[in-house]
Formats: structure tokens, sequence, C-alpha cells
């Protein structure tokens, strides 16, 4: 039997939500435009050998273009991972599983988690949600009951990541690259987290594939709102120094000259950092190559000021083993929807890979393994965006903030969905606003997350 602590919890009850919110301007998803999206809130009780019962809460965007490639319909896609949602909030709590969240994360994830993707897989028929998709949707579940943990025993859930209230070590759930001398024996998540964690972190602002860089890209279709629309007014009310541009992956002549405008118009306003992100739609490393070469030839401050490349190849690693190790020999290369869990960024690392790029959105509990992982192995992170609205984006950057980034965190829901968060950028209007090339997180405080969702006025 498994070791026991008086702190242990189990899931008792969760409750499911789907609030929708609409972009105010289309985000592109390789091959897809997005224009609307659901976002998953879960909220879960939890109770100790005691009968202590505490309340905590999950969210994450079902970002089916994401998570979901595929010639079904993104209507059709959405309501799967609705469903999928709905039947996830029964199959956690009949689990039973009991311990810390990371225990009770990673035993459904190694069980329940794909029988009940098959499960619906089979029911639905058709084209099979990918294990991603069921990832997604399992992660608000899993935020919520990291959240209601460290609520239950009013702790910042940061601070219980370790010996006094975790019963397994981190020899429990991942296994060192042979060779390595590396030993999880008596080590726990808090040995690689950042604990004095930063107020304030720079921010990444996403180019996407379709957005206006100048007057002469606007349509007249775009919003009339309050919120920028040009590249060059973004940067400058906002302060921005970091821009994550969205290539194609399949037209090289069109990412260069992406690469080059957002460079020269990033650079004339006071941007440092770019990063290249190519959504897996690159077939292999000589496309990369290329570019990168002919902006070192060319556009020299470009390349030296692109701090690295993300994700171009094929999501399924296993499926596509491509060696990329041309590829971060000219550049760190960072692993994002190959990545995840532990043994994907093992296998990236041994195909070449240099760094990962962290996502809440595939549960609080993988993440912290795969930093953990990575960490040990000298694998620089990145913790990157999946447009994070209203409760969602506090998880996501607080991992940033103690994950110990190369550069920040990207946050980008201000951009396509700015007013979906409005009730909860009152309570943290420095978090929900990037001012001055930053995000703020002085106002997240209490047990939990620090949410302060008592003080947030929404309406489910």
């Amino acid at each position: 039997m498994p070791s026991t602590k008086p702190t242990d919890i189990r899931v008792t009850a969760a409750e499911v939500y789907f609030l929708p919110v609409t972009m105010r301007v289309p985000l592109k998803f390789g091959p897809e435009t997005v224009t609307s999206a659901v976002c998953l809130r879960v909220r879960v009780t939890v109770a100790d050998s005691s009968g202590k019962t505490a309340q905590g809460w999950g969210e994450t965007p079902l970002s089916v273009s994401w998570v979901w490639p595929s010639s079904l319909s993104v209507a059709v896609r959405a309501q799967r991972m609705k469903d999928f949602s709905t039947l996830l909030a029964t199959r956690l709590v009949e689990s039973g599983f009991s311990g810390h969240p990371m225990e009770i994360g990673a035993d459904f994830m190694h069980g329940p988690l794909a029988a009940t993707l098959k499960e619906a897989n089979a029911a639905a028929g058709g084209d099979e949600m990918p294990y991603l998709g069921s990832l997604v949707a399992f992660s608000a579940f899993d935020i919520a009951v990291h959240d209601a943990y460290g609520v239950l025993h009013n702790r910042d859930i940061y601070a219980t990541y370790n010996a006094e209230f975790m019963s397994r070590d981190l020899s429990a759930y991942i296994t060192p690259e042979e060779g390595s001398g590396i030993d999880f024996k008596g080590r726990y998540p808090q040995d690689y987290l950042v604990m004095d964690a930063p107020k304030q972190l720079p921010v990444w602002h996403l180019v996407g594939g379709v957005d206006a860089l100048e007057a002469a890209d606007l349509t007249g279709s775009e919003p009339k709102d309050a919120h920028p629309l040009l590249l060059a007014d973004w940067i400058q009310r906002d302060g921005l120094k970091c821009l994550k541009v969205k290539l194609r992956g399949t037209d090289a002549a069109w990412d260069y000259e992406r690469m080059q405008r957002i460079g020269k118009i990033g650079f004339a306003n006071g941007v440092k950092w770019l990063s290249a992100d190519f959504n897996c739609t690159v077939k292999e490393p000589g496309y990369v190559n290329d570019i990168l070469d002919k902006l070192l030839r060319d556009e020299p401050e470009i390349y030296a000021r692109t701090l690295y490349v993300e994700q171009p190849f094929p999501y399924d690693l296993e499926a596509h083993q491509i060696d990329v190790r041309s590829v971060s020999a000219r550049k760190p290369l960072f692993l994002d929807e190959s990545a995840h869990d532990w043994e994907f960024v093992r296998l990236g690392r041994r195909l070449g890979w240099s760094g990962v790029a962290l996502k809440t959105c595939k549960t609080q509990t993988g993440a912290l393994l795969s930093l953990c992982w990575a960490k040990a192995h000298g694998m620089p992170l990145m913790v990157q965006d999946l447009t994070n609205p209203m409760l969602a984006m506090i998880p996501h950057v607080r991992l940033a903030a103690h994950a110990g980034t190369i550069q920040g965190v990207e946050c980008n829901a201000m951009q396509f969905y700015p007013d979906a968060s409005l009730p909860e950028q009152e309570i943290h209007p420095g978090l929900f606003q990037r001012r001055n090339g930053i995000v703020d997180l002085s106002t997240i405080r209490g047990p939990g997350f620090g949410y302060r969702a008592d003080e947030v006025k929404r309406t489910l």
C-alpha cells in the first residue's frame, strides 16, 4: 500500500461550466483561423480523512484547432470536447484516488484518462479525439484539484510540492536519462522551482498569421474599439519588448518576409527579442535551416535577436522521429505541442531538441514533472500561452514565475479577447493588462493559486 499523509485528499464532487468567448480579431492556428472559443471552467470539492472539505477552481480554453487538427468542423470538435469534459467530471470522482494533487493527477493520467478517451471516442464514432485533446480537458480538473488542496490547507499551492505534503518523491514519476548520473530519489518538485518567484515577468505578444502589421494590411473589417490594431501601436501602448511570430511552415518566402517585416517594425519601436513559431507544419529541418541561414546572411540583427524557434515539426513525436540537431545548432529549438509529458521531453532531447515550452493546459501535474525532468537534464524552459483568459491566466503566469524561464511568459488573451476578463481584471489589473512590457503578479495572494475568486464578480 502506498504511504499516506493526514493532508491527503480525495475528490468528492466536480462541476463543469462552459464559458464562450468571441475573439475581437481572428487567430490563425496552423491551417485554421479561429474566431471564437469555449473555456472550460471546473469547480471541484475535495475532502481529507477527517471530513474537512474545500473547493477549488480550474480553467482552460478548449482550443480545438490547436489540440485536434481535423477535417471535422470546429463546432463538432468543440462539442466532442465539451461532452468529454462532462464525462471526465464523473470519472474523476468515481476513480476514488486520494493523496496529494500530484499523486491524484498522475494516477488519473496513467489509467482512467486513456480509458475515458477510448470510451468517448467509441461513443462518438468517426474521427478520434487525440490524446492531447483529453489532456487539455483534464487540465482544468487537475488545476482545480491543486487549487482546492491549497485552499483546504490554507497554503499557497507552490508551498506544498515537497516531502511535507507529498508521499512520493520524483523517482515515483520520472526516470532520468540512462547514464546521466541524475537521481530523482529524495527529490521533489520544489527542488527545481524558483521559490522566491518574481512578481513581474517580461511578457510576449503573439503576432498572428493574419494580424495587420501596418495600415496597408487593414481590410476595413477590423473592430472599432479602444484596443490597438497595428503592430507598432500594440508595442507602444503595452511597452512590448518580446514578439512571438506565427509562421506558416509551408511557404518559405512568406515566412521569411514575415520575420523580416516584424523584426524591422519591432526594432524601430524598442522590441528586443523575437521567437518563431511554425505550429507543427514543417516536414523537414532544411525548411527552417534555410530561413535561419538567409536571416543570418541578409538580416543579421533579426537572426541575432531571434531567441528561439518553437515546434516546427509534427507534434506526434513518436510517429515523426526527425533528427533536428541541425536546427538546434543554429537556434534553441523548443518542444511545445509535442511535450505531452516528461517521456516526450526525453524523446525530444534524444532527437536534438534544446528546450521545452511548458503549458498549464497539459495539466499542472504534467507541467511540473516535465519541468523537473528538463531542468535536471539542463534543458531551458519557456511557458507558452493558449490564449488564457479569466482564471486560466493565473496558474499560467504562476508556472512561468516559478519555472525560471529564459525570458518571461507569453500572454495574448488581452489581444484576442481582452473584454472576456474584465471581472478578473478588476481584482488583478496588472495581470490582465500588459504595461511597460511586463505582467504584474503582485495582486495574486491567498491559498491555492491565489485567484481571489470570491472577489471576482462573475456570473457563471
